[in-house]
């Protein structure tokens, strides 16, 4: 029995990177041997173990064959027989096909050393056509690895295309496509992942409400790039300098969903698209599987990004619904996030990245006076019920005033 060290914790090791995981391809076992040394059987669909001391993952070496479509048509052999070399061709990339043995070697059958040092993602064999789920791998690399200006090989992003020709991506389970889609909201360029999608045809098929926003039009005078799905990259990408929150950037990502179905004929302007786009938010985290704080996020901003972008227009009564509706009063921790994804917004424009955006700050301002009111003088007034409650309203509504935020309102298109 010869054990390896593989997969993404040689690639790492080799780039300089971290070392989060360590797997392990073990030759020459059968599950009963691995039983018997104290490991415990933890795969579903092919023998994976965990070590009874650190509990990392031990897999044997197998092959597989394509048997129906999707991620889960394969057949696969683990036979003591099956070699290492058999084992590392069975995986998606040559940069993952690096195995590490006990003494330090390296065993690299398919030029994945060489690969690293260009910087290019290449697949191991055609069999890489077979499993959707490496189109998405590859993406979300190319957004993790993208410190390293990694890029995918010609022939490589020709089997990717071929995924969705085939309609293998059609047969993505809804939790895998969220779980890759949500570790590239995490990684160094999120915007690369999505680039990727497009450029293969894979986004109109896995986040179509994403992909009918590229050709639509909006007015230039607000949006000097014109493209909605333009508009839309460059605000993932001043997300992606503003925060490392992946609910941040997913709002950003998708806060014009409704830009995709405005009628024509009253293009390039886009009135009701806030409410459309809260619906398709709503049907794109059903179908998907995306949990209820990305949700919920990305609601606030599609519906109120536009008020806090003329939140110096704004009467006070309105800026205090606008701080109602956000939940501020309640749950002010959950203010930040949102006004990040809205500036993000407004410097997703051409020409409008380095621009201030005094409205964010006066929203914090006036979501403070609000709260600073305090029920206590009116109940001791013998206040209560509706009658507080209205008063109470009143009063924090005296409190934006006081503010006098109009008087700081910039000058051109916000």
């Amino acid at each position: 029995m010869e054990t390896y060290l593989v997969g993404g914790a040689v690639r790492d090791r080799l780039l300089g990177r971290p070392v989060r995981e360590k797997d392990y391809v073990v030759v020459g076992a059968t599950p009963a041997e691995m039983e018997a040394r104290g490991f415990r059987p933890v795969g579903r669909d092919f023998p994976v173990f965990l070590h009874p001391q650190t509990h990392e993952e031990y897999a044997l070496a197998r092959t597989e064959r394509k048997t129906a479509r999707g991620y889960h048509g394969f057949r696969f052999n683990a036979a003591p027989e099956v070699t290492l070399e058999q084992d590392l061709a069975r995986r998606d990339l040559t940069i993952n096909a690096i195995a590490e043995a006990a003494n330090g070697g390296l065993i690299d059958p398919f030029g994945g050393q060489a690969d690293l040092q260009a910087r290019v993602l290449r697949h191991v064999s055609p069999a890489f056509a077979e499993d959707p789920v490496r189109l998405l791998r590859v993406a979300r690399l190319v957004a993790q690895l993208s410190p390293f200006g990694f890029t995918i090989a010609p022939e490589t992003e020709a089997l990717m295309r071929e995924l969705v020709t085939s309609g293998e991506v059609d047969a993505l389970v809804p939790e895998r496509v969220w779980a890759e889609c949500e570790k590239a909201l995490s990684s160094p360029a999120p915007l690369r992942f999505f680039e990727v999608l497009r450029a293969t045809g894979a986004l109109e098929v896995l986040f179509p409400e994403l992909a009918r926003l590229f050709g639509v039009p909006q007015p230039p005078r607000y949006h000097p790039e014109i493209d909605t799905g333009v508009h839309t990259f460059l605000v993932l990408e001043q997300a992606t300098r503003l925060s490392e929150s992946p609910e941040v950037r997913f709002a950003a990502l998708v806060h014009d969903l409704g830009k995709g179905t405005t009628p024509a004929e009253i293009l390039p302007g886009h009135h009701g698209h806030e409410e459309r786009g809260v619906q398709l938010i709503r049907e794109l985290a059903q179908r998907l599987r995306i949990p209820k704080r990305h949700r919920d996020l990305a609601i606030k901003v599609a519906r109120h990004h536009g008020l806090v972008h003329r939140v110096f227009e704004l009467r006070p009564a309105t800026l205090l619904k606008l701080i109602e509706g956000l939940d501020t009063l309640r749950r002010p921790e959950g203010l930040e996030p949102f006004l990040l994804a809205v500036e993000a917004d407004f410097r997703g424009r051409a020409g409008f990245a380095t621009r201030p955006y005094p409205q964010a700050d006066a929203v914090r301002r006036a979501a403070r006076a609000a709260a600073g009111v305090s029920p206590e003088p009116l109940t001791r007034e013998g206040l209560r019920g509706a009658a507080l409650g209205t008063a109470l309203r009143r009063a924090r509504i005296r409190a934006i005033a006081e503010l006098r935020l109009q008087d700081e309102a910039p000058n051109g298109p916000g």
